[in-house]
């Protein structure tokens, strides 16, 4: 497969191969070691204990890490045992606890700022463990863990297809446990959650049937067997798993919000931003009513409506759709460069289209973009898009048929892929491991609106259509994740504003659904 490369990568960012691990028997760090030390020295010891934290959360969760392209842990999952997961919750209790203790008044700017983006970094977590509890309420826990589990052994080569293939035989050995937990864990289980983990698992077959068993070239006779035995026992306990979520559905309750003051908290003490849940709600309302008014200003309505059929070529097939989406970042790149826009980094690796796998069609109708792992020595980036059909239904196939470079540029090139590579390249490891769906949304966002400006998407084409339209969606969706999630709306309530103020209705109401909006708290935001 050819691929889009803005420059020619050079060496990879800092070497994290010698970090040190903090293991089961690593002591707790004492509050007092922060009190009478030197302003030079407290902020070295808060950096100390971010790159511990690193090491016990890459260590904990062994499929994140593998995810992330650091791969010390990949023939083992995470641990979900109740004693395990109030252990994690109690580390990082402890952890936050006592950075919130700190006294930085009289420490330097940038060290304050790393300061408060760890204090953030755990506050997320705790947020997770206190208020959300997906490991008692989301069965999507236990299928994602499932997935990711082989999907992040696939998709680089970064090792041998053997000890890939190895490694993929002892997690499979491990997930009918895991998923034997799961089912024992989720005694408050969300119907919403439950019926998106139902469709993952039994989507996943192709996954492990075709994708994983590419690496099975050099497996000695005794090593294949146990792989496709070790296959066929994880497929048959993941269809087991939805078919028992599936007889619990009807006492599952629709949806669990939570509650106007988390909501706040999160906004405050995880995103820190100066608003409470309404003042976002408003933005979106002022945003939705612009991009209204702009998609009203076109000479055709249809023109925010991708339609294949206005495309000057239709690709025959999935290889050559793909070939096509994936060669029109060159033009994007040739255009940011004549218009000096920005300057693209020497490290920045390719960016590659590729067919977004069965088992995420659930959760990510329209696909997901899947950049370079904060660990990853390969810089390539992703964006997984759903099988080709030119007759689809599906917003993200048709504009990708009529016109790729708003979703590209959103994607890749200016977008996320620059901009979370970039990231990855800093030097202060707070910053570099520092999670920000606002700004990672932002600055894609801002990369949509300096290409329009700029001409790349000129007026009145499917392409400004398409923007308008996209813009419209996230506005919507801003509308959907403050009264979701606050409680102020019903499930149904949220769906019809989306479908009505995003102006959905063409999409089937269960992809709607699906947006990440209402499955994922406090995401709408961005």
């Amino acid at each position: 497969m050819s691929s889009a490369r803005a420059q020619s990568p050079s060496q990879r960012n800092p070497d994290v191969s010698n970090k040190a691990l903090i293991t089961k028997s690593t002591p707790g760090i004492n509050a007092d070691a922060f009190k009478n030390q030197s302003v030079s020295a407290a902020p070295a010891a808060l950096h100390k204990l971010a790159e511990d934290y690193y090491a016990w959360r890459n260590e904990n969760y062994p499929v994140r890490s593998s995810e992330a392209g650091l791969h010390n842990w990949d023939d083992r999952l995470t641990d979900y045992s109740p004693g395990k997961i109030a252990e994690r919750a109690k580390h990082v209790r402890s952890l936050l606890d006592n950075v919130r203790a700190m006294k930085t008044d009289n420490w330097p700017k940038d060290e304050r700022i790393d300061w408060i983006l760890f204090r953030a970094q755990l506050d997320n977590v705790d947020f997770g463990d206190r208020v959300l509890k997906f490991e008692f309420t989301n069965p999507q826990v236990y299928t994602g863990e499932c997935t990711n589990a082989i999907f992040s052994l696939l998709k680089k080569d970064y090792d041998t297809p053997r000890k890939r293939a190895l490694a993929a035989t002892a997690r499979l050995k491990q997930m009918p446990a895991l998923l034997k937990q799961g089912l024992s864990n989720l005694q408050k289980p969300v119907k919403l959650y439950a019926q998106l983990a139902i469709q993952s698992a039994r989507s996943i077959d192709p996954l492990l049937n075709n994708s994983l068993m590419a690496l099975d070239v050099d497996l000695s006779p005794n090593e294949h067997e146990e792989l496709v035995k070790a296959r066929d026992v994880a497929l048959a306990a993941l269809h087991a798993y939805a078919d028992e979520l599936e007889k619990r559905v009807p006492k599952m309750v629709d949806f669990t919000p939570m509650g106007e003051g988390n909501y706040n908290y999160y906004l405050k003490h995880v995103l820190l931003l100066p608003l409470n849940g309404s003042e976002v709600e408003t933005i979106g309302r002022a945003e939705l009513a612009r991009y209204r008014a702009l998609e009203a200003l076109l000479p055709d309505p249809k023109l925010a409506d991708p339609d294949p059929k206005r495309a000057p070529k239709i690709p025959p097939d999935q290889e050559s759709f793909l070939k096509a989406y994936e060669s029109r970042e060159i033009e994007m790149i040739n255009f940011l460069n004549e218009h000096n826009l920005l300057t693209l980094p020497g490290y920045l690796g390719p960016f590659q289209i590729r067919q977004l796998p069965e088992a995420f069609k659930p959760t990510s109708p329209g696909g997901f973009m899947n950049p370079p792992g904060v660990y990853d020595k390969d810089p390539t980036g992703f964006f997984f898009i759903p099988t080709y059909n030119p007759e689809s239904k599906n917003f993200y196939i048709r504009a990708a048929i009529e016109d790729p470079r708003p979703i590209l540029g959103h994607e890749g090139i200016p977008g996320h892929f620059l901009q979370l590579s970039i990231a990855n390249h800093l030097s202060d490891e707070i910053r570099r491991q520092h999670e920000d769906s606002v700004f990672v949304e932002g600055w894609a966002l801002y990369g949509e609106e300096m290409l329009s400006r700029t001409g790349l998407y000129p007026n009145n084409s499917p392409a400004q259509g398409q923007i308008l339209r996209l813009s419209r969606y996230r506005a919507a969706r801003i509308g959907v994740d403050v009264n979701l999630h606050t409680g102020r709306w019903s499930f149904e309530q949220a769906v019809k504003y989306f479908m009505d103020a995003g102006k959905a209705k063409r999409l089937a109401p269960h992809q709607v659904q699906r947006k990440r909006s209402v499955t994922s708290p406090v995401n709408g935001r961005s």
